[in-house]
């Protein structure tokens, strides 16, 4: 069993106008097996925190801390984060020209593992995993999201998820500007990473459709760089009715 513990973090960005508050002390635990869904508000601060977590050095942290199973990650390096077993899959995936994406999948499963897998079994699984994300198998020798659709770069963040199988899963915004079946196949990725690991996962979106095919263990309302109220997933069934209304005229 592995946990992931946020304590009362508090971070901001800089600006023209000096240093911005963005999360306000988030306090949030993530246990190995659990799915948390992180929903809010556009600019209430929840790819803050999923960046924050994996180490941008865009935002600061000013006060609170995050642990993996005890240890200080704020004290780790990106890499060293992603060594120890966090995962973070972008709302928007870069693009890396000149590495192919069978390159950059051998290369990352070498530096977790501190071993390289045996060139035969990997590419067999790499190919099969590719197969049930329905992506094809020439994507292998492209570089990185260089000119993949949308839906083609979330595919590859979950290709790498099944592949490399981390502790703790931070899925920004997966569902974003996804078609439906698009949804339904990244979806599917995850629940198999789900049902096949002990992974913890944040789950961060705006809205419930993604919640429709992975069903969340807890969901927490987050407004303003802190969470507002924390629930099941009726909840998400309420905010799908209700939106956000009744947190951002309270002032929250």
């Amino acid at each position: 069993m592995s946990t992931l513990q946020i304590r009362d973090l508090h971070v901001s960005v800089d600006t023209a106008d000096g240093p911005k508050p963005i999360l306000r002390g988030v306090d949030l635990t993530v246990n190995s097996g659990e799915t948390h869904a992180l929903m809010g508000p556009n600019g209430s601060g929840k790819s803050t925190l999923a960046y924050s977590i994996a180490g941008h050095p865009k935002y600061q942290i000013t006060s609170g801390e995050v642990l993996l199973d005890g240890e200080d990650v704020l004290e780790m390096t990106v890499d060293e984060r992603a060594r120890a077993g966090l995962f973070l899959a972008m709302q928007y995936p870069v693009e890396v020209p000149g590495v192919t994406v069978a390159n950059f999948l051998r290369t990352a499963k070498t530096a977790i593992d501190g071993q390289a897998p045996k060139l035969r079994t990997w590419v067999a699984e790499v190919r099969s995993t590719m197969e049930r994300l329905r992506m094809d198998p020439t994507f292998a020798e492209r570089n990185v999201n260089e000119g993949f659709s949308g839906g083609e770069k979330k595919r590859h963040e979950i290709l790498q998820l099944e592949l490399l199988a981390p502790k703790f899963a931070i899925l920004d915004e997966t569902d974003s500007g996804l078609d439906v079946d698009a949804l339904r196949v990244v979806s599917e990725g995850v629940n198999r990473v789900l049902e096949n690991t002990d992974v913890g996962v944040l789950l961060i979106t705006h809205y419930t459709r993604i919640l429709r095919y992975i069903q969340p263990d807890f969901v927490h309302v987050f407004v303003d760089g802190r969470i507002a109220e924390e629930g099941g997933p009726e909840l998400a069934e309420r905010l799908e009715a209700e939106g956000y209304d009744r947190f951002l005229t309270a002032g929250v």
